[in-house]
């Protein structure tokens, strides 16, 4: 009888030992998410893997971490601070791997350029040529670089004007304190739109011969050497993210609201919109969300070195790994 309980209690610890074992093998892993800017559409796709469970499905243990004027995801991302991030574009990746930042992106979001330079019609300004001499305001965030390549373009030098800080706040052009302006279609233009702002010209960088794709998806050289199994679960996740989003655009706001505070969701609603449009532009349509362009990243590039605004070329096959992409299931990328 004593020998039969022994048994007994030997094999249910062995049972329980299984069990936890199996339990710390399957415990989803801890990862953070760094994003541009605070809680808001451009991020819907973010908000939504992480409400829906696709990260959790995945095995990510996933927490997101707003953005904000005086962060920079790409410093974060590359020091290991953040094991993830949505950094700026192009020319950001450039300048970060110029620095020295081993920076990784491993997916593009926004497939065409996402800015627009505004001036009023009574300006004068009727080319980006006539830039010159004027007070051209934009984002230091990253987004200085598309207008570096823009001016690079049309072979102006940058000290042919006067570039100035732009604060995020649309008011200083209203009150016409800057030439020029820069915008986000998705945005400060309905911003702009919303407050009767409308005798007002665009100038695009893509008419400058400058596509950039912006909104890059970025981890550390470290993440994807140590850990490439959860790279890719987060891309597979967060695609399938975007995907949901767009495909439940209602719900979505919904889960943006929720993520966000006084947001207006007539305003998130167009920003969604106009996301949409920017990721399933070019090959996000043609082949999947978050496909990397090689081809206008290196044209990108040579702009940039050509005319000195980028040192030398930098390693794109180190800087933008397109293997993850090419491995996320085509149900989780492609509407």
């Amino acid at each position: 009888m004593i020998n039969r309980l022994k048994a007994s209690i030997a094999s249910a610890g062995a049972v329980l030992l299984a069990v936890a074992t199996l339990s710390g093998a399957s415990a989803a892993d801890s990862v953070s998410i760094r994003l541009k800017w605070l809680p808001q559409a451009q991020f819907a796709g973010i908000y939504v893997a992480k409400a829906k469970g696709f990260y959790s499905d995945a095995g990510l243990d996933a927490k997101i971490n707003p953005g904000g004027p005086n962060i920079n995801v790409e410093t974060l991302v590359a020091s290991g601070a953040d094991t993830f991030g949505i950094a700026s574009g192009t020319e950001g990746m450039l300048y970060a791997r110029e620095k020295g930042l081993p920076l990784v992106c491993i997916g593009m979001s926004q497939q065409i350029t996402p800015f627009a330079y505004v001036t009023y019609d009574t300006s004068g300004i009727k080319t980006v040529q006539d830039f010159k001499g004027k007070k051209v305001a934009t984002w230091f965030t990253g987004t200085q670089y598309t207008l570096y390549s823009v001016l690079a373009h049309e072979h102006i030098a940058q000290s042919d004007l006067q570039i100035v800080a732009e604060p995020f706040s649309m008011q200083p052009f209203i009150d016409k304190q800057f030439d020029v302006a820069t915008v986000t279609v998705y945005n400060e233009l309905n911003v702009l739109k919303e407050q009767g702002v409308n005798n007002i010209k665009l100038f695009y960088p893509d008419d400058s011969g400058v596509t950039t794709q912006q909104d890059s998806i970025v981890t550390s050289e470290k993440m994807i050497k140590e850990k490439p199994a959860e790279v890719q679960a987060y891309l597979n996740a967060t695609l399938k993210g975007w995907k949901y989003a767009f495909e439940h655009k209602s719900e979505a706001i919904d889960i943006v609201m929720a993520a966000g505070s006084g947001l207006d969701r007539k305003h998130q609603e167009l920003m969604l919109d106009a996301i949409e449009k920017l990721m399933t532009a070019n090959a996000g349509g043609k082949e999947g969300l978050g496909a990397i362009d090689l081809k206008s990243i290196s044209d990108v590039q040579d702009s940039l070195v050509s005319f000195k605004a980028l040192k030398a070329p930098v390693d794109l096959k180190a800087a933008f790994d397109t293997s993850f992409w090419a491995k996320v299931p085509l149900d989780d990328k492609k509407l």
